[in-house]
């Protein structure tokens, strides 16, 4: 076998198993970043519920205190 030859067949199996080495490493990466999309959209949902049900209870309290301050307004007219 000439110097090429073995040159040429030695760049080859260097590029083919750097090849198959980076495929194996860009799959294992790309399913590592699905899975933190996942987890970060469950966070996220878990997230807006929790500003939903704070928001709810800042309308009931909102509504409370303006009931409240309208009956303080309605008995302050009557008692002047």
């Amino acid at each position: 076998m000439s110097l090429a030859s073995k040159i040429t067949l030695g760049a080859s199996v260097v590029i083919a198993t750097a090849t198959v080495f980076g495929v194996h490493y860009k799959k294992s990466y790309d399913q590592k970043r699905l899975k933190q999309g996942v987890v970060k959209d469950l966070e996220r949902q878990e997230r807006k519920r929790r500003n939903r049900e704070e928001l709810q209870h800042q309308i009931e309290l909102t509504q409370r205190l303006e009931m409240q301050r309208d009956q303080q307004e309605g008995t302050s007219k009557h008692k002047s």
